[in-house]
């Protein structure tokens, strides 16, 4: 199967557990304000891939990654392509390749939750803690799709690591930190991550055409 990917990185370290290969796909339905790489957004974007492409390359990585290490899928959207997704994920469970998931939980589908279910380690990013909150800050209405992501993790107990950016302006109140538990009451993550905002990126929406409308909303510590 082809799919649309927008990068891959060899060698990272802070996509999950070890050293990784982490497979960016190109495509994302959120637009999230404060984004860092607005080029993985277009659907049409990145570059045509088969499936035994990339798994090439993650063999070529594999004296890397150890006991701990493995592949990280990440984007964009990965779920937002469950079919070339759902093929990887299958094939490196064949070669005892581990196998990270990080997602915005932006999409679901019952397709989505047998390949999460196949995944070793759900890296799942809480935008924001209330509907409200989260559909401003991502220019999408998918709320729901994260309470769905947030149902399984509960219903399965998956080993999975949660992260959430936290900015001055953006989620930095009691307020915000409360609507965080309350998500997450009854989830036992191996970890809680808070990934302090930074304008990194702002390159890149300049380099698009975009406004970098983050400015307009946080500031960096």
């Amino acid at each position: 199967m082809r799919g649309r990917i927008h990068s891959i990185e060899t060698l990272g370290a802070l996509d999950g557990p070890g050293l990784r290969t982490v497979v960016f796909f190109q495509g994302c339905p959120l637009r999230c304000k404060y984004c860092h790489n607005p080029d993985s957004w277009d659907f049409a974007g990145g570059v045509e891939m088969d499936s035994e492409a990339i798994m090439a390359k993650l063999r070529r990585s594999r004296p890397y990654y150890g006991d701990l290490g493995g592949v990280t899928f990440s984007g964009g959207e990965p779920c937002a392509q469950p079919g070339f997704l759902g093929e990887l994920v299958e094939l490196c469970k064949r070669e005892g390749i581990h196998t990270a998931l990080d997602t915005s939980g932006g999409c679901w589908s019952a397709q989505i939750e047998d390949i999460a279910q196949a995944c070793d380690l759900i890296l799942l990013d809480i935008k924001a803690g209330t509907k409200q909150q989260f559909e401003w800050l991502t220019d999408h209405d998918s709320f729901h799709n994260l309470l769905h992501w947030l149902d399984f993790l509960r219903k399965t107990n998956h080993s999975a690591w949660i992260r959430q950016v936290v900015g001055i302006g953006l989620n930095d109140t009691e307020e915000d930190k409360q609507n965080l538990m309350r998500l997450l009451d009854g989830i036992q993550p191996e970890k809680i991550e808070f990934l302090p905002y930074h304008d990194k990126g702002r390159g890149k929406w300049q380099a698009l055409g975009l406004d970098y409308v983050a400015d307009q909303f946080f500031k960096v510590k």
